[in-house]
């Protein structure tokens, strides 16, 4: 429910943007994903149980839904767009930045000149990396169980989460992350890097492995 709210704050956002510059080209096609990923977060957030832990099989299986569901929502301002791409682009589109690993997935586009794209859209596809990432980090907390001791001692030093030990450390991750990102837009900015160019990249950067 989380992140699928999430997703709808970027959208919001994207729309906001979209109004304040003038970029009506693909301003409708946020609405959807912020409607769906509303719904769909909402319905998520209504419907968690709350009286069990859940197992190892459950938490594996939320993970696997999350990178499933999260991209088809993702996918649908690629879709809805001026740009006629087939709901197998889109999803593609949205996988790729989703699942990135930082700058090499740039190459992993169906858009063959990134320069034509409408300003929204790219901001879009950059944000689908920053949930991305944030979403990978979140994972290994959450699916910690699953390790053997010597990889959880170099992570942290609990053996098992329990839930709100697991809203504790993904909080953290969250602060830090967004924080990291804020860093890295203003260093590049220092550098005289256009904003919508440095808040891209940062984006970018951050949702590399390198974090």
């Amino acid at each position: 429910s989380f992140f699928f709210l999430l997703v709808s704050i970027f959208s919001f956002l994207n729309i906001i943007y979209s109004y304040y510059f003038n970029l009506y080209l693909n301003l409708n096609t946020y609405y959807f994903s912020l409607f769906s990923s509303l719904f769909i977060g909402l319905l998520f957030y209504k419907s968690k149980e709350t009286t069990k832990k859940p197992t190892i099989f459950e938490k594996i299986l939320t993970v696997f839904l999350g990178y499933i569901l999260l991209p088809l929502v993702l996918a649908l301002p690629f879709y809805f767009s001026i740009y006629n791409l087939t709901f197998l682009n889109s999803v593609f589109e949205s996988v790729s930045g989703f699942t990135s690993t930082g700058f090499t997935s740039m190459g992993f586009t169906i858009f063959e000149n990134v320069k034509h794209i409408d300003q929204s859209l790219i901001l879009w596809r950059s944000s689908t990396q920053w949930i991305g990432g944030l979403y990978f980090l979140f994972s290994i907390i959450f699916l910690i169980d699953i390790y053997d001791e010597s990889l959880k001692k170099s992570l942290t030093n609990f053996i098992s989460f329990n839930s709100s030990e697991i809203l504790k450390q993904a909080f953290k991750i969250f602060f830090l992350y967004s924080g990291l990102t804020l860093l890295i837009f203003l260093v590049l900015n220092i550098f005289s890097i256009r904003s919508f160019d440095s808040l891209n990249l940062a984006f970018t950067i951050i949702s590399s492995g390198g974090f």
